[in-house]
């Protein structure tokens, strides 16, 4: 993608700024982004737990996860990779039975496996959360990858979610950063495969460069030049 150049970013951050009513209004709705150090300072046991909760959230009332969500800490031992790794068959039996959670087996039989996937980050890195600071925003569509790769139920939405809600600088292509990208013509339709997601992150590269905007921040601007009736995830705090 070397060779292609995108439009600037400049014309889109003022086009956000008139829609949001001023560079400070605009501003204020930029997701925090943590540095690598601080990414790294997140213990595993909170890696893993964000995963599952996505995990649990995509398809189901958000509100709901999030008032179950201490009962799911306690069923899962606080979401310490070692010990979800080891979680056996007797063991699924009775969270399948545990009115904590969400008794959904597939998505239990997730925190075992996302343990496992965790465990191995941490012995290629020194640790998950190693792994997860130390990867470039540059290279964010390889993270995605991975993610779906190697972790379960960890493809499309889920993880772009589950990075931001971390503090990982994340671009999420929703409805709005779509439209946005189409308007731009960096994209024709949703991008539903490598070479789109790569088109998209050779744009957010260059604009990154320009701006020295993180990739967050030019994810949550495309979204703001949108004027759409419904929240989309890019127009709210996470």
């Amino acid at each position: 993608m070397a060779d292609v150049s995108f439009p600037p970013f400049k014309p889109i951050y003022d086009r956000a700024v008139e829609m949001k009513g001023g560079d400070a209004a605009l501003k204020a709705l930029l997701p925090k982004v943590k540095s690598p150090t601080d990414l790294a300072k997140i213990g595993d046991d909170r890696w893993l737990s964000g995963m599952t909760k996505r995990v649990f959230q995509a398809g189901f009332n958000w509100s709901v996860i999030e008032k179950k969500w201490p009962g799911f800490e306690a069923a899962f031992h606080g979401f310490d990779p070692h010990r979800c790794a080891m979680i056996h068959d007797a063991e699924m039996d009775t969270l399948l039975a545990d009115t904590r959670i969400v008794r959904n087996g597939q998505k239990i039989d997730t925190v075992r496996r996302n343990a496992a996937f965790l465990l191995e980050l941490a012995r290629e890195h020194g640790s998950a959360a190693r792994a997860f600071a130390d990867w470039p925003s540059t290279d964010y569509i390889g993270l995605l990858a991975l993610l779906k790769k190697r972790g379960a139920r960890l493809g499309g939405s889920t993880a772009q979610y589950f990075l931001r809600g971390m503090g990982k600088d994340s671009l999420m292509t929703t409805r709005d950063v779509t439209a946005a990208l189409i308007r731009e013509g960096v994209i024709d339709k949703a991008p539903s495969g490598q070479r789109a997601m790569k088109t998209v992150q050779a744009a957010c590269n260059q604009w990154m460069e320009e701006t020295g905007l993180p990739l967050s921040h030019i994810s949550r601007i495309l979204a703001a030049t949108i004027d759409t009736p419904h929240p989309g995830p890019d127009r709210t705090p996470l």
